[in-house]
């Protein structure tokens, strides 16, 4: 292949009048894709859509390529794994643990994979998952919850907090310590942790320590944000692949207007500490970048965090992408941070994982929004809730100011 050749390839461009250029690595991982001769989805039925090669294959068969063994426990062989089914919502749910070495007890993550709430599993995302147990010497829970269009918007909210539900209070059976645990997903995944930090907030009952969103859909109403247009044809995931999963998840526009998929337009106030992490090359970075905005007029500690020249789906992608490790290194120290301990050093093989740092009381759950919580139960939020917003305008300054009321005045004394 010429240099030309290659340097054509390399870039990737949207519909718009910007490009981004992709890293060498990543780019290895896209040729790989294309040799697999997937179709494209948006072109598919669900049933075809679900077997289509994903990025997974891809680094599974470059591993190959290069004599590796490409299986999970080969390649982080310190994580041990576990599925098991639990109560949900409605039925049973499946689950895979992944527990770190050493004694115990460890902080936890609860963990939702990515596919548009459509597609992909926990294995297909297990790379993730059991990276980030390793690196954050963390248990980390994975969660297959149910899939539209089978079942539609809300249930996969539902099974996300019914989850987070049973490693709240199983958490020491599971060897892990009831005050330490946050939320964590990928794209679709991406939203749930944050919806379901706010349910719990919402709720009154035991809020995360933390919540980490990589590439998080934040909001469906707008497909014409700057990213939208720049990385509309990029793979692994493009534009109208987005119009394909909403299709199939939601049962009506109305849903879209709904603050658990409409993040960006919720109450956000009182929301643990959020880490975002958006890959350049994607079209949910400016849903990314504005659920940021939106959790800092919120008075959310939010940090966030793009990697250039890498695509939508590179984080589980270590084995063979450089900067999928250095962001699993990133979100694992943002996660010790959270549960309050030190930052780590990157991952090395064989290397043992740290002691578990005695958390201080996290500052999240004595948050006034709790007290009140408790005296209303969630059905008499939501109408307040909506009422309050639809009084905002479009003053940010204002609409900081009046989001906060609430917590200090309940409906029933004003």
């Amino acid at each position: 292949m010429t240099s030309l050749v290659r340097d054509l390839i390399n870039t990737v461009h949207g519909e718009g009048d910007t490009s981004h250029s992709v890293d060498p690595p990543m780019q290895n991982v896209l040729d790989q894709l294309a040799q697999l001769h997937g179709q494209a989805i948006e072109n598919l039925d669900v049933a075809q859509a679900r077997v289509q090669p994903s990025p997974t294959d891809a680094v599974a068969a470059l591993l190959r390529g290069q004599g590796k063994n490409p299986s999970p426990e080969a390649l982080i062989p310190r994580v041990k794994s576990e599925d098991r089914s639990i109560p949900g919502g409605n039925g049973a749910l499946w689950i895979r643990i992944y527990t770190p070495e050493g004694k115990g007890p460890f902080p936890l993550v609860v963990y939702f994979h990515g596919g548009g709430w459509v597609i992909a599993d926990k294995n297909t995302y297990d790379a993730g998952a059991r990276g980030l147990c390793d690196a954050a010497s963390a248990i980390v829970v994975s969660v297959d919850y149910r899939r539209a269009p089978e079942h539609k918007f809300p249930t996969a909210w539902n099974d996300a907090i019914a989850a987070y539900d049973w490693v709240v209070a199983n958490a020491a059976a599971l060897n892990g310590d009831p005050r330490r645990v946050a939320l964590a997903g990928e794209s679709a995944g991406g939203n749930l942790a944050v919806a379901t930090a706010i349910a719990a907030r919402n709720r009154g009952s035991h809020q995360a320590v933390g919540v980490l969103a990589i590439y998080p859909v934040a909001q469906t109403g707008n497909t014409e944000t700057q990213s939208y247009d720049d990385s509309a044809n990029a793979k692994p995931l493009n534009k109208a692949m987005i119009g394909w999963f909403l299709d199939k998840l939601v049962t009506s526009p109305a849903d879209k207007a709904d603050t658990r998929l409409d993040l960006i337009n919720a109450d956000l106030v009182g929301l643990p500490p959020v880490t975002i992490i958006n890959a350049e090359i994607d079209p949910l970075r400016s849903d990314g970048e504005m659920l940021e905005t939106a959790l800092k007029e919120a008075g959310v500690d939010v940090t966030r965090k793009v990697y250039t020249g890498v695509t939508h789906e590179f984080f589980g992608m270590g084995a063979v992408v450089p900067k999928a490790r250095e962001a699993v290194e990133f979100a694992a120290n943002q996660l010790r941070r959270a549960f309050g301990g030190p930052k780590s050093s990157s991952a090395q093989a064989g290397a043992q994982p740290r002691a578990p740092v005695a958390p201080e009381e996290p500052i999240a759950p004595r948050l006034a929004a709790i007290g009140y919580a408790a005296k209303h139960s969630f059905s008499d939020l939501k109408p307040f809730k909506f009422e309050r917003q639809a009084a905002l305008a479009d003053d940010r300054d204002r609409r900081v100011v009046l989001r906060r009321l609430p917590l200090r005045h309940p409906p029933d004394q004003e």
